[in-house]
């Protein structure tokens, strides 16, 4: 799954794997690492509802693993809710989702809109531009700095750390990185309180210390920038190659909510995750799983299951691109908000963008746990920069 190969075509891999091993497949996420990669829908529901057999925690996992593996950076122990079980998992799950829920819906349109209009009044005069490093990058890097409370020099650091370590290239030089950022953070935040997740996080009740607040902060900078940017991507690439999409999300038949959750369907930008390690050997769908070996969920191959696919799936939202059980993301409401949100500022200004991919093919970044497109060239007829409104809601 590190291989090049699987990053070019990942659904011909998970079509061979469910053709040769059922709802179970071995593979390797990084050389030498094996894991169990559950690819049927109804198997992944099993595992995900029952963390007592299927805990999160990866600490007797990672005692055999070498300190320069590049996927253990992603993998391994943190003082967060997606890497604890029991009463610690409780204890930083009441925290995040505290502070993701108090974020302003209402007030995160403007955010997105505040960034989104200079990004496009930027390039909308050149007829060409690459979407993925001149608008849906930054506008992501904005809009998740703003709801944290961070500094554009942290919030750089951040972005660059978690890139190296979702693509496994320099992962343990881009984990420090990271939080040798957050530390500063944290640090920023208790001398200068503000009304963003960083500062809720610190004050909340159950009174996180200093590493805990880094790494509540380290899986919501891993989802809000690497995650988000590539659903918005992702959507985009199907808005402008798909012709059920094409020119019909911006005639108005279908909604951008369709376009996003076909991709995260199809290509959801995590598409392989939810790792588990469970606490003994244990037998499922007439494979037994070694004990502490870690147990990972492909959203992508689960939802592409013949056992519950359909043909006809507008408005169905029963994908398990945002997990399951209690590990299931918090910050869905949030994360449409902004991917539909940039995606709809950006075909109000230029609804006529064409793809133009090298050699007619989306390039895609290695990396065995997510689904990222590493630039998205587009040509549109170019439009007068002074029609772009200046300020959110101007005209």
């Amino acid at each position: 799954m590190h291989s090049p190969e699987f990053a070019i075509d990942p659904h011909r891999a998970y079509f061979d794997m469910r053709q040769k091993y059922g709802s179970l497949a071995p593979v390797e996420l990084a050389p030498g690492v094996p894991a169990t990669l559950v690819i049927g829908y109804h198997t992944a529901l099993r595992v995900l509802n029952d963390p007592e057999h299927f805990p999160a925690d990866p600490r007797v996992w990672q005692k055999d693993i070498p300190a320069d593996c590049p996927v253990l950076p992603i993998m391994e122990w943190r003082p967060s809710g997606s890497k604890s079980a029991g009463s610690a998992f409780l204890r930083y799950r009441e925290a995040t989702s505290a502070s993701i829920g108090n974020v302003d819906l209402y007030g995160l349109h403007g955010i997105v809109e505040k960034f989104a209009l200079p990004l496009i009044k930027s390039f909308c005069a050149d007829g060409t531009a690459d979407l993925m490093s001149q608008y849906i990058f930054p506008l992501t890097f904005e809009v998740v700095g703003a709801m944290v409370g961070c500094t554009p020099d942290i919030g750089r650091r951040v972005a660059a750390g978690m890139a190296a370590i979702f693509e496994g290239i320099e992962a343990e030089q881009g984990n420090l990185m990271v939080s040798s950022a957050l530390q500063d953070l944290v640090a920023l935040k208790r001398a200068e309180p503000g009304n963003d997740i960083a500062t809720l996080l610190l004050r909340h009740p159950v009174q996180l210390d200093e590493e805990e607040l880094i790494h509540q902060l380290v899986a919501f900078y891993g989802a809000g920038i690497e995650l988000q940017l590539n659903l918005v991507a992702n959507t985009l690439l199907l808005i402008l190659t798909d012709d059920r999409f094409g020119d019909t999300v911006v005639a108005g038949s279908l909604s951008t909510r369709d376009a996003l959750d076909e991709v995260l369907f199809n290509d959801p930008p995590l598409a392989n995750y939810m790792i588990t390690f469970p606490r003994q050997p244990i037998l499922i769908d007439d494979v037994w799983l070694p004990a502490h070996q870690p147990v990972l969920i492909s959203m992508t191959a689960c939802n592409n299951d013949p056992a519950i696919r359909s043909e006809h799936r507008t408005g169905n939202r029963s994908h398990l691109a945002w997990g399951a059980g209690p590990h299931a993301c918090p910050a869905q409401s949030v994360a449409y908000l902004i991917a539909q949100e940039t995606i709809d500022q950006l075909l109000d200004v230029l609804p006529d963008l064409s793809p133009a991919l090298p050699g007619g093919e989306p390039s895609w970044r290695p990396g065995p746990f997510h689904r990222a497109l590493a630039s998205l060239p587009v040509t549109f007829p170019p439009a007068d920069p002074e029609s772009v409104p200046t300020e959110p809601g101007t005209e």
